[in-house]
């Protein structure tokens, strides 16, 4: 593993990426946590996959440990200077409007992923949940992540037409929701809303082929929210390698 001090371009502070097997020529994962810091479990189930060895072997990895440091210092949504660092990333992956994204942005540049996770939690949920977009072809992970967290006696959220998903009331035609499980239209999403998110941007620039977005309940136990991330980063890094595995 090599860990990188990103420069966040005069402010003081700055990012930690840690890249393992990137060297190789093997299908890359990119990971993130932390881009909302009351959103404390995301980081340390990030840190703790890491820690123990859970990440498959076959893939190599870049991980954003924690995307917005100031806000998890202080326990914000937003960062110092009062921004949300996931609706400040750019269409053409050069023009992010935060520092945090600015400079993720330009760590990534000419790289690609064959999938980016990006961890998260939800204090109105109950349950898991996850966002998968769909791009030409049916979501292909994100029901697969849903049934392991349920197959662990882990609860899942049943996704309504009234459960808050942070789209303005013109905007729910954008995605397909089942239980668990919100399937948006990149494309209808980037047309409607201002700044994209971590995981639309790695979309829209061509950066990542396939994306997902992890909910966790902050509601819950700290223990289980820690073992729904992990479930899913297990189960979706497992599933990818099945579809992308050639049959014998």
């Amino acid at each position: 593993m090599r860990v990188t001090e990103i420069d966040m371009a005069g402010e003081p502070f700055s990012l930690l990426l840690a890249d393992v097997r990137v060297s190789d020529a093997r299908p890359c994962v990119a990971l993130a946590a932390g881009v909302h810091g009351d959103e404390p479990a995301a980081p340390w189930a990030l840190h703790s996959a890491v820690r123990d060895g859970l990440l498959d072997a076959r893939l190599a990895y870049r991980i954003w440990i924690c995307t917005n440091p100031t806000g998890y210092a202080a326990g914000t949504r937003v960062n110092a200077q009062g921004a949300d660092v996931n609706r400040s990333f750019s269409r053409d992956g050069l023009h992010a409007t935060t520092a945090e994204a600015r400079a993720i942005e330009r760590a990534n540049e000419g790289r690609t992923f064959e999938l980016s996770l990006d961890m998260h939690e939800d204090f109105e949920a109950q349950g898991f949940y996850c966002y998968e977009p769909v791009v030409g072809e049916p979501a292909g992970l994100g029901r697969a992540v849903v049934q392991s967290v349920a197959e662990a006696g882990l609860p899942v959220q049943e996704l309504t037409g009234d459960f808050d998903l942070g789209y303005p009331p013109a905007a729910t035609h954008l995605r397909v929701l089942e239980r668990g499980l919100v399937m948006p239209n990149v494309e209808a999403e980037v047309n409607h809303f201002e700044g994209l998110p971590y995981s639309m941007y790695l979309l829209w620039t061509g950066t990542a082929r396939r994306t997902m977005t992890l909910e966790t309940p902050s509601s819950r136990a700290w223990d289980e929210r820690i073992a729904m991330h992990r479930i899913a980063v297990v189960g979706a890094v497992s599933r990818l390698i099945d579809l992308e595995t050639p049959p014998a």
